[in-house]
């Protein structure tokens, strides 16, 4: 090997550069639209093909390029947005590097049409490993279009860790969305595979704005607002505090049009919140920051994503103020209406009048909108099945009261016998001499072992969790789901990136024994879901599970599944819920046909043992 120090060549030099700025498809996108807002362009539409990775076009109405300003506009740190070193201290562009044209040029092949606004007639180039290899005039509209295909095709090593176009396509969409919603005034218009994703009107106003990204649903809980002095503007949008999500997936911040990821911000709004939403959920919020140029950097991050303030504490003490003053006004509290029609067809869907059903379910978000009702007995499902699938009704007189456990044993010849011999130790011998002795806190039942010195504690929440999980993963592996239909279905308004998400994975959804389908413009009707989740919150699950797709975009189907799967657990007996003697018998009955009766399916433990001699060393009775 050749240690000696030596100059790179310019084409090595030029593709390093470019994998810091290029990623993958979503980051040529970005960059040109980018380009096009500092153009000054009202309207830009993007169309991509095969997650982008063979197709990429962005036109746009900006004041556009005459043929000198070709020229240069392909070479490394050439750029019309600065000229001195003093000029990175007041940027009022998304661009300034002049690196973007030169690195997508290095890694795909490119054309490029163009025409000032001075000019009379346009300019076409082709470009290959960033050189010009072609110019020609053309006719064309005021504006440019750049148009990049084949990325990587230069660089097969990094073409092979490009993901599904799927996956590439979700990432392009953020973008767009991302870059839309920051600009209202400018329309967009966003084709992938020949079909409109995004319109945006362009008119400037804000909510239209947000209705044509994010829908109807987060125009109606969303609150506006507002602060100005001489070098700071805060406006934007807070959520209520019952919508929420379960990720930060729609959390936006922008400065000066530049969208951002700022930890401390987000952290400050999320702490106004704190005990007004659920643990683990997160509140929705669009924020427009707009600040005197020189009071921010936003030269220390390769995508320009991350800035500093020199002000950084009066933005956050004034955001502190603001949404802790608008949630004053807008905390909901919840109502439950006895005589609504409505809640009371809610009460009825989920449990008693339910039709159980498979999951061989094949249908399209694009079929028509037909619906059905469907009615049966109560006794379809007798107590015996109900039993045996733990979905407990707690008797209230008995639950109100507590109950007194008689202290019989607990034998474990009532088990029906476990037929995985592979298990480390089978239940059946765990539970053998017991005898049931109480529930400690509503959450650990003790089970006392008569003949040696010694006793368990188990987890009722974690137990039934494991419970749940191996059953709908095993009905899903039968293809056998039971599934729930609605008498009316649940109507859910989405945002255009969500309806691409569940119409790209709705068979998925069909395997794990959802019914959707399409319900005008980005609504799904929602007609059945999977019995063992028992009775949620159908619109509050559903999008629990919309958020955990969001946040595994690059994880593979089994993987989505199986998350998914995990989330069935979400309707299991909670820690501190009563439960009867009857009902921790046939808990511990299904836990000892568990595969796996050890542990959660998130890990956790579900059985400890304590021993005599444990208790007689903490009480000092031994030493």
């Amino acid at each position: 090997m050749n240690n000696k120090i030596k100059i790179l060549d310019e084409a090595t030099i030029a593709k390093i550069a470019a994998g810091e700025i290029i990623e993958r498809p979503a980051s040529i996108v970005k960059e040109l639209i980018e380009n096009s807002i500092d153009a000054g362009a009202s309207n830009i539409v993007i169309e991509i093909k095969n997650g982008g990775k063979t197709y990429i076009r962005v036109t746009d109405d900006g004041i556009g390029m005459n043929e000198d300003e070709v020229e240069f506009a392909f070479l490394r740190h050439s750029t019309s947005k600065i000229s001195v070193a003093e000029d990175l201290l007041n940027i009022h562009s998304l661009g300034f590097r002049g690196e973007a044209l030169a690195s997508i040029s290095t890694t795909c092949m490119m054309e490029t049409l163009t025409r000032n606004i001075s000019s009379n007639k346009g300019i076409r180039v082709f470009l290959e490993e960033g050189k010009i290899i072609k110019k020609e005039p053309i006719g064309c509209p005021e504006g440019t279009t750049m148009i990049a295909k084949d990325l990587f095709y230069n660089t097969p090593v990094r073409k092979k860790f490009l993901k599904s176009d799927l996956v590439e396509s979700n990432h392009i969409s953020d973008v767009i969305y991302k870059l839309a919603l920051g600009n209202p005034g400018i329309s967009f218009k966003y084709i992938k595979d020949s079909k409109v994703i995004l319109k945006t009107p362009g008119n400037n106003q804000v909510k239209s704005n947000i209705y044509s990204v994010l829908g109807k649903d987060f125009i109606d809980n969303l609150f506006e607002i507002s602060y100005y002095d001489s070098d700071l503007s805060i406006q934007g949008y807070i959520s209520k505090n019952d919508f929420y999500r379960g990720n930060r997936g729609h959390q936006y911040i922008f400065v000066n049009g530049r969208w951002i990821e700022n930890i401390e911000l987000t952290k400050i709004i999320e702490n106004c919140y704190k005990s007004l939403i659920p643990i683990n959920r997160f509140p929705i919020f669009i924020l427009f920051i707009e600040i005197e140029p020189s009071l921010i950097d936003v030269n220390i991050h390769p995508t320009k994503q991350e800035i500093k303030f020199s002000n950084q504490n009066k933005i956050n003490n004034t955001l502190k103020q603001l949404v802790n003053k608008k949630l004053k006004d807008i905390i909901s509290i919840p109502k439950i209406e006895i005589n609504d029609k409505k809640n009371e067809n809610i009460e009825e869907i989920n449990f008693l009048d339910t039709t159980l059903a498979t999951t061989k379910v094949e249908k399209s978000l694009d079929e028509p909108e037909t619906y059905e009702k469907d009615f049966i007995k109560e006794d379809d499902l007798s107590s015996e099945d109900m039993l045996k699938s733990i979905y407990f009704k707690k008797k209230p007189e008995q639950n109100k009261k507590g109950f007194n456990i008689e202290v019989n044993e607990y034998r474990a010849n009532s088990l029906e016998e476990v037929s995985d011999i592979n298990k480390k130790e089978d239940l059946t011998n765990i539970f053998k001499n017991t005898k049931l002795v109480g529930i400690l806190f509503n959450t650990y039942i003790i089970l006392e072992n008569t003949v040696d010195d010694y006793f368990y504690l188990i987890d009722q929440h974690a137990a039934h969790e494991r419970i749940k999980y191996e059953q709908y993963k095993k009905e899903y592996e039968k293809e056998d789901i039971a599934i729930q239909r609605l008498l009316s279905p649940e109507i859910i308004q989405l945002t255009n990136k969500e309806y691409s998400i569940v119409k790209d994975n709705l068979d998925l959804f069909n395997k794990l024994g959802f019914e959707i389908e399409g319900f005008g413009l980005n609504s799904v009707a929602l007609r059945g879901v999977p019995l063992i989740f028992g009775k949620p919150q159908i619109k509050e699950l559903f999008f629990d599970i919309l958020d955990n797709m969001k946040s595994n975009l690059n994880t593979s189907y089994d993987v989505k599944i199986e998350k998914i799967m995990k989330m069935a657990c979400t309707n299991a007996i909670k820690g501190g819920d009563k439960i009867t003697k009857i009902e921790i018998e046939e808990l511990l009955n299904q836990l000892a046909k568990a595969n796996s009766p050890y542990t959660c399916p998130h890990g956790r433990p579900i059985i400890i043992k304590v021993t005599k001699r444990d208790l007689e060393k903490k009480f000092k009775r031994i030493i």
